[in-house]
């Protein structure tokens, strides 16, 4: 049962593995001055790229949650950018939410369980 922790701070890992699941901590846009397209297009390439340091891919997400800032204004082109990204038959388990977020320019924040590859 072991345990890998990566990218790790004192605070928290933005990835860890354990027995063939893949957990990534809450994504979200580095440039904050884009609308909601802007920083859930950024903030996909960033789990994208996690995933691939953990040895897998978007294609092997099992669920995923959402945080909107602003679900009513943002739900829609939120969703539009996931449907671009997300390849057919690929579709996770997936809760979306309203939530306060840690700064007020940020517009989403996502987190994705995954398999691991092999």
């Amino acid at each position: 049962m072991t345990i890998k922790r990566l990218l790790t701070d004192a605070r928290m890992s933005a990835i860890v593995k354990h027995e063939g699941t893949v957990y990534l901590a809450g994504e979200v846009a580095n440039d904050l001055e884009g609308g909601i397209a802007s920083q859930t297009r950024e903030t996909l390439r960033n789990i994208e790229s996690l995933l691939a340091q953990a040895g897998t891919d978007k294609t092997r997400i099992l669920s995923a949650t959402i945080y909107l800032r602003d679900i009513d204004a943002d739900f829609a082109a939120m969703n539009s950018v996931w449907d671009e990204w997300l390849p057919l038959g690929s579709a996770p388990a997936r809760a979306t939410v309203q939530a306060t977020l840690c700064d007020p320019r940020m517009r989403v924040e996502i987190s994705v369980i995954a398999a691991a590859n092999g």
